[in-house]
């Protein structure tokens, strides 16, 4: 199959998105664009001055420019609008349903009000599925270089807002430098949130080692990894993703501009995905990693040779991974079998 109409089927695979983080889909025109609104500076001169600074050599170097990008979003319509470009963007790759990450710490601490970030995400995400009936949830995620107590302040400022926004809020991750970070530094934060009953992920198995991927089962009782390419460097661990079906969200283009792959031909998610791993392709941070998920689909399959099947496949991880109602669910995947026939 030619390089566009492999595009085109891919984009046509009925899919979702469960690893994305809201504030890596910021394009430096929106960023440009929001910084004048609310009269900001910003160290770059251009567009394609602040692209140019997209040379990532690890996690950290990202994450120093992730949070610097996201210091112009201050009002409730900056939150929508973000929201609104990434779902426009999802929508064009097949996105069915999203599951999307957001960082509130990021804001709080320079400021914004909690119930500002809330309110701009959930009202793009409830116009889109009034509009079109793409689906998404929201998963609050607590910035794993900082304190568990200052996550439990977080949790704290957020419950209050939770039966308003109890149709999209369902669930809690954990992210940022892994490294330094092990997953039981926020052993009694998950357990609480656990006692809430909020779904749970957490990224592990990254940058960190694969005991960071035991423990995020085993200490925070989590439902899916993000990322979890370390996995197999412990084939235990394998054993046991493959046995349980743990669903893997796993990020390529991520891996690949954060130097935790040297080329996309290297990556170890097909070799996964034949292993009988539950494996899923999303775009983490997709503003600063070279592709939304369709791309990622796209680059995928062409470095590491995947076949419809297989596409068809990690389209399916994807669905049956998600969160949704087991009846809704069934709906999507009734989708993708009509696609796929």
């Amino acid at each position: 199959m030619n390089s566009p109409d492999l595009n085109a089927y891919i984009r046509g695979l009925p899919k979702a998105e469960l690893h994305l983080h809201i504030e890596g889909t910021l394009e430096p025109e929106l960023i440009f664009e929001l910084a004048a609104r609310n009269h900001m500076a910003i160290p770059y001169s251009s567009v394609e001055a602040l692209r140019a600074a997209y040379a990532f050599t690890d996690l950290q170097s990202f994450l120093d420019l992730y949070y610097a990008g996201a210091s112009v979003l201050i009002t409730e319509q900056d939150f929508y609008d973000m929201t609104m470009a990434y779902l426009r963007r999802a929508r064009a790759d097949g996105v069915l349903h999203a599951e999307i990450m957001f960082d509130p710490q990021t804001h709080t601490g320079r400021g914004v009000a909690i119930e500002t970030v809330f309110a701009g995400i959930a009202r793009a995400l409830r116009e889109v599925r009034a509009a079109t009936g793409i689906s998404s949830y929201l998963l609050m995620s607590f910035l794993r270089h900082l304190s568990e107590q200052e996550a439990f302040d977080t949790l704290a400022a957020a419950l209050p807002l939770r039966e308003q926004y109890n149709d999209v809020w369902i669930g809690i991750g954990l992210d940022s430098a892994e490294l330094g970070n092990p997953p039981d530094k926020f052993a009694r934060i998950f357990a609480r949130c656990k006692e809430l009953e909020f779904r749970l992920v957490a990224h592990a198995g990254e940058e960190g080692p694969a005991a960071y991927v035991s423990d995020a089962l085993d200490v925070l009782h989590v439902e899916r990894i993000d990322h979890g390419v370390r996995s197999e460097d412990d084939p235990a661990l394998m054993q046991r993703l493959i046995r349980d079906q743990v669903p893997l969200t796993v990020c390529p283009l991520s891996n690949l501009k954060l130097c935790v792959v040297d080329a996309l031909e290297q990556h170890n998610l097909a070799r996964l995905l034949r292993q009988g791993a539950m494996v899923t392709i999303n775009s983490d941070d997709p503003a600063y990693f070279g592709g939304y998920v369709g791309q990622n689909y796209l680059a995928t399959a062409q470095a590491l040779g995947l076949s419809k099947q297989e596409l068809g496949t990690l389209a399916r991880n994807s669905l049956e991974s998600c969160f949704l109602p087991a009846d809704q669910k069934q709906v999507l995947l009734g989708k993708l079998q009509g696609y796929l026939i």
